[in-house]
């Protein structure tokens, strides 16, 4: 399946129809959330071209920026984070054009921390807190009631029984985080035509996912001082380090998760150690 993401140059480029049709930034917006929901530029930064556009500029581009360095707002540092709280500050300080340490302040003092590879808050508001116990408590009363965990169904309908996949959809189970392309309306969508029962995951809890506090994590050592040279050739090196990998790596990542389960809530939803 292929999503359209469109850049910002492309929704620029509406937002400067949208201004020769006279219609107004508050318009605009509307209609690129509407057709492109969580892509869709802020209503602010609407406002800031509509606010350029009526002084005659119509550079879409970015421009090179010199003297006093960039100032941007938190909220932009926010949404960032909530399309993808795994960007590093180098992604995150060219997206903003800032320097690293910039962002380094600023991320402190929105009280974010890097935990298993994710920025996440480092005290959780009584809300994520309620949210992790009753996540956790839920899945832990599912696995009792169900038997043990059948995430291991999906690797093995897929590897041993691919040509009745099709006929099996009933039996894969899905855990993925909250990153906002995960649970945009166009997948949640195409995940219901599969049938497949995708698990509850509250938010900013990587410490709960196989795929942070197992896989990546034991990637990270293989990573480590390594440079690609070409997207090729880091994907050449992922792939063969998860074909070096045995099902029973994968499984011990699935097979410790009620054992985190049961960690949060003896911690009353805080995080663990």
């Amino acid at each position: 399946m292929s999503i359209f993401a469109p850049n910002k140059v492309y929704l620029r480029r509406i937002l400067l129809h949208y201004f020769i049709q006279k219609k107004s930034a508050a318009e605009a917006h509307r209609i690129l959330v509407q057709t492109y929901g969580d892509n869709a530029l802020l209503d602010t930064t609407c406002r800031d071209w509509f606010r350029r556009f009526k002084n005659n500029d119509f550079e879409l581009e970015d421009k090179e920026r010199s003297g006093a360095p960039k100032k941007f707002e938190d909220k932009e540092l926010e949404q960032l984070l909530d399309e993808d709280p795994s960007q590093t500050l180098s992604e995150l300080r060219k997206i903003l054009q800032v320097d690293e340490s910039t962002v380094s302040k600023r991320l402190k003092g929105l009280g974010m921390i890097q935990k298993q590879g994710h920025w996440v808050p480092y005290e959780l508001k009584p809300r994520d807190v309620k949210r992790r116990f009753g996540t956790c408590e839920l899945l832990l009363q599912r696995q009792k009631r169900k038997g043990f965990l059948q995430l291991m169904r999906l690797s093995r309908a897929l590897k041993e029984k691919w040509p009745l996949y099709a006929q099996r959809h009933d039996k894969v189970i899905l855990l993925q985080d909250n990153a906002r392309p995960h649970v945009a309306k166009p997948v949640k969508t195409y995940l219901e035509t599969l049938k497949w029962e995708v698990l509850p995951h509250p938010l900013y809890s990587p410490d709960i996912a196989p795929s942070d506090f197992h896989l990546f994590r034991s990637m990270a050592h293989g990573l480590a001082d390594r440079r690609f040279h070409s997207y090729e050739e880091a994907q050449k090196w992922i792939d063969s380090w998860i074909a070096s990998k045995d099902m029973s790596f994968f499984l011990r990542g699935i097979h410790v998760l009620p054992e985190r389960w049961e960690k949060v809530v003896s911690s009353d939803g805080q995080y663990f150690k």
